[in-house]
C-alpha cells in the first residue's frame, strides 16, 4: 500500500485500484474537537479536487475534497456516529471514505510521507 498526501490535509492509501481516504493528523489537530462528518454515499462519482465529505468542529466548519475522481465503493458511516474517531485515529480508523480509482495518473502529482511533513513544517 502507498500512501499519499494533498495540500489540502487529505491523505489517500492506494491499494490496486482502491483507494483509502481522510484528513491528516495535521487538519483535525487544526479542526479541534470534531462533532459532525458528513460521508458520501456508496456509489456516488467524485471528481478530483471537489467536495466529497463535510466536517465540522467547535471551531469550524471545512470540506474534504477528493484527492482523485472515481466511484465511493465503502462510506465509513462510524465516523458519522462518532465524529471524535476523527481526531483519535485521523490518519486510521477516521478515515472517510473508500473510492474506485478512475484514473491512477491523478495519484503522479500528490506528496510522499517525508514531503508531506516537510510541507507541514514550513506551515509554522
Amino acid at each position: 500500500m502507498t500512501r499519499y498526501f494533498t495540500q489540502e490535509h487529505e491523505w489517500i492509501e492506494v491499494e490496486g485500484s482502491l483507494a483509502t481516504v481522510g484528513i491528516t493528523d495535521h487538519a483535525q489537530s487544526q479542526l479541534g474537537d470534531i462533532v459532525f462528518v458528513e460521508v458520501p454515499a456508496v456509489g456516488t462519482e467524485l471528481a478530483k479536487g471537489k467536495e466529497a465529505a463535510v466536517v465540522e468542529s467547535v471551531k469550524a466548519a471545512s470540506d474534504v475534497y477528493s484527492p482523485v475522481s472515481g466511484t465511493v465503493s465503502e462510506a465509513n458511516n462510524a465516523i458519522e456516529e462518532d465524529p471524535a474517531l476523527v481526531n483519535s485515529a485521523a490518519e486510521g480508523e477516521g478515515w472517510f471514505f473508500k473510492v474506485e480509482l478512475a484514473d491512477p495518473g491523478e495519484l503522479e502529482d500528490m506528496m510522499g510521507e517525508e514531503e508531506y511533513r516537510a510541507f507541514v513544517a514550513d506551515l509554522g
